[in-house]
């Protein structure tokens, strides 16, 4: 995730607080991460490896209500060495987390034994010849705050997601993390209400592995015109404001992170699955 954070600020959005110095009010998500960096020509053989190993235990396990909804992305911009693809599940708990490497680790177990009875090429051979293992990275993030629109997206949606990273700095966490509540959650919660976005979310690592960011922000949009739409939500909240009330929140945001270690990524969902809606 991070080897590919180099793209512009995003107006104010950047608008982090330290989970470390504060407790979310209600159970948030869980989502876990996986980095990759596929060879060159090796994409479709990726996609292929997903369908064998991954998708049928993902989809196992959210039919069974252990995974609330995985998918796999792309960033739309590239850059030497970086990442390429990133698989990401979410899931309601650690205890679910364990479910699903453990799952993971038993189907692996299984593909693995059945290539070796029919002397075929194992999916572990396979993967290091797609996969620049080297560069392979792990991230498990909870959500903050997170808002969802209703209903959920219709089937066949691919979104796209911009994600927002910011270091907070030492000690300014709650100040951060109330400025950004303050003043622009509410703008992402008329953009889910107004049906301009699919979700967003206020995260941090839950195990922390990373210095160069704390926390970021997350948006997600049936296309990358909704990115469009959130600027100007964003711009309009802000020219509505006094100069003084602009200069004092901009004031706060920047006195709560270091704005220089601010970066952004966009990417595209190639996957994306939800469990189905419930019945009422």
């Amino acid at each position: 995730m991070r080897k590919v954070l180099h793209a512009s600020l995003f107006l104010l959005l950047v608008c982090f607080a330290a989970f470390s110095q504060q407790t979310p009010t209600q159970p948030q998500s869980l989502t876990f991460y996986y980095d990759y960096t596929v060879n060159p020509g090796k994409e479709d053989e990726f996609m292929n490896l997903i369908k064998l190993v991954g998708a049928p235990v993902r989809d196992k396990l959210m039919a069974e209500g252990v995974i609330q909804a995985w998918g796999m992305e792309t960033p739309i911009l590239r850059q030497p060495g970086g990442t390429t693809n990133l698989i990401w599940f979410s899931v309601a708990n650690m205890g679910d987390v364990e479910k699903v490497l453990t799952a993971m680790e038993a189907q692996q177990a299984k593909l693995e034994a059945e290539a070796k009875a029919s002397k075929s090429k194992t999916p572990s051979e396979r993967i290091r010849e797609t996969v620049d293992m080297s560069k392979t990275r792990d991230w498990l993030t909870i959500d903050l705050v997170s808002g969802f629109s209703s209903p959920q997206p219709a089937p066949g949606v691919l979104p796209v997601t911009r994600y927002n990273f910011v270091k907070a700095k030492p000690g300014k966490g709650n100040d951060y993390r109330r400025t950004w509540e303050k003043y622009n959650k509410p703008v992402f919660d008329k953009l889910v209400a107004d049906g301009v976005i699919l979700a967003f979310g206020l995260s941090t690592e839950a195990v922390r592995t990373e210095g160069n960011f704390t926390h970021y922000v997350w948006m997600a949009t049936t296309n990358m015109g909704g990115l469009d739409k959130i600027a100007a939500a964003f711009a309009a909240d802000r020219a509505r404001r006094t100069e003084d009330e602009r200069n004092s929140i901009t004031q706060a945001f920047n006195d709560a992170t270091e704005p220089d270690m601010a970066r952004s990524i966009v990417t595209r969902s190639r996957i994306f699955h939800l469990p189905p809606p419930k019945k009422q």
